[in-house]
């Protein structure tokens, strides 16, 4: 089991704890728990990267992440931690897909709540094809998407399976999420699975941000088929999905536009297509994945959609954000982690708080994967 830190702060003004790596920033009056998941060199990898989490429909918690021999190439799993307690203690790194020295990764689940089953949309390329040469075409097989699913509350995964057909042809990159992906609660789409995902659409002398796109896959028959909805724009890569009120799908991507702002669009008919991509002057953010949450509807108390993301220039300063209307302005926002910070991934806990699984360090972003709670109290005062 992972080690604990629990600090209840009790002061009348905002404290800084140094926790496992970095320090961590809280408000008053709160009992802040967080635990160090996955470490770098220390748990059989000698990194560990690309968090995702989700809850499945009977409360267990799954912690993804990709175990690497190296870099963003080579011998790659794909890994998991699982907890039955919300959070509080969790098993043992459980490999769900080790392909010999090849790259498994990009993690994205959607749990469907209508069957119970875990959805885990993934990629796959040669171990020996780097980022660069699949983009530049010169890589000797193209990097895919593939799916695995669970039945017993992820206990069990089925033998991962490939999705050729969400790949067009004359496209290089394919990545999933990585993050979660979102099952549809009402409208005329209710219970569609909806993927965020992107790729680089066409051959270029070198790597070039300029041929990345943000694109949606999802299933309208629980997973049994997968289709491709909606290609964004281009300089959009990763990307987050939330459902908003009247059911339509807000797509928040990473932007290679140059002005430091996530670019968003809105989806009217489930993600098969979106209105013009907008850069969202209220969510200021270095070029780096992020995550949206819807934590509460408006008929339900109040609405509230979370964001997840570092601040400022560079991938530092973990920061948690709130808006009240449906995403169309943040003015609620608070530091969570100082130091190096990068990926993230955000889940609604059982009793009411928020579990972030987060890339943090204390001079590398990369060292460790966090577990963070935080109560929706401390974020709004």
């Amino acid at each position: 089991m992972s080690s604990m830190y629990k600090f209840i702060l009790i002061f009348p003004k905002i404290l800084f704890a140094q926790l496992a790596f970095g320090t961590l920033l809280w408000g008053v009056e709160n009992t802040i728990e967080t635990q160090v998941l996955f470490r770098k060199a220390l748990d059989g990898y000698n990194n560990i990267r690309i968090p995702a989490i989700c809850k499945t429909k009977d409360g267990t918690l799954l912690a993804f992440a990709e175990g690497r021999e190296a870099g963003d190439k080579g011998d790659i799993d794909l890994i998991m931690r699982r907890s039955l307690d919300g959070g509080k203690t969790w098993s043992g790194i459980e490999v769900i897909w080790d392909d010999k020295y090849n790259t498994c990764g990009n993690p994205c689940p959607v749990v469907d709540l209508d069957t119970g089953t875990i959805w885990l949309l993934l990629t796959w390329n040669l171990g020996s094809d780097s980022e660069n040469a699949i983009m530049t075409g010169k890589s000797e097989h193209p990097r895919s998407p593939w799916v695995t699913y669970s039945n017993d509350d992820g206990k069990t995964w089925a033998k991962p399976k490939e999705l050729p057909h969400l790949r067009k042809k004359d496209w290089r990159w394919y990545a999933t999420g990585p993050g979660n992906g979102i099952q549809l609660t009402r409208g005329p789409h209710k219970g569609r699975l909806v993927i965020p995902a992107n790729h680089s659409d066409r051959i270029t002398a070198e790597r070039d941000s300029k041929t990345y796109r943000s694109h949606i896959i999802y299933s309208d028959d629980h997973g049994d088929s997968w289709g491709l909805g909606a290609i964004q724009e281009p300089l959009t890569n990763e990307s987050t999905v939330v459902e908003l009120a009247d059911g339509s799908v807000m797509q928040n991507m990473r932007s290679y536009h140059g002005k430091g702002n996530r670019a968003v669009a809105v989806s009217e008919d489930g993600g098969i297509s979106f209105a013009p991509v907008y850069l969202d002057d209220g969510l200021q953010s270095p070029v780096c994945q992020a995550n949206i949450l819807r934590f509460s509807w408006p008929e339900k108390n109040r609405s509230r959609i979370l964001f997840s993301s570092p601040t400022g220039d560079k991938r530092e300063g973990i920061t948690a954000r709130l808006s009240y209307d449906e995403g169309k302005t943040w003015p609620v926002s608070k530091m969570i982690h100082e130091g190096p910070g990068a990926y993230s991934n955000m889940v609604g806990l059982t009793d009411g708080t928020v579990g972030l699984l987060v890339e943090v360090g204390e001079s590398s972003p990369y060292e460790s994967i966090s577990f963070i709670t935080f109560d929706i109290n401390w974020l709004e005062h």
